[in-house]
């Protein structure tokens, strides 16, 4: 199954870009290329889903509305991502 999340990307200053996951907390990483941070951030929720399957605990589902916290970020990027299987369309 196919699941979508907002996430945000936030430039550092030493170079690359914080991820953050609102809907999943706790869920963060980084890399040193936008490219590389939206792959990673896929693994990242790919695998937080299945810690909290594999435990019997409830998926969140993703918000219409986000709030994060820019820290000392100048730039930040807002965008979709999706994991999983894409379910075929009949």
């Amino acid at each position: 199954m196919s699941r979508v999340y907002t996430v945000a990307l936030l430039r550092e200053d030493e170079g690359g870009y914080a991820v953050v996951v609102p809907a999943l907390p706790g869920c963060v990483t980084q890399g040193p290329t936008l490219a590389e941070a939206l792959e990673r951030v896929k693994e990242a929720i790919a695998g937080y889903l299945e810690t909290l399957e594999a435990h019997g605990e409830a998926v969140p589902e993703d918000s219409p509305t986000i709030t994060f916290d820019l820290d000392d970020a100048k730039e930040a990027l807002v965008t979709r991502v999706a994991v999983g299987e894409a379910v075929p369309v009949a």
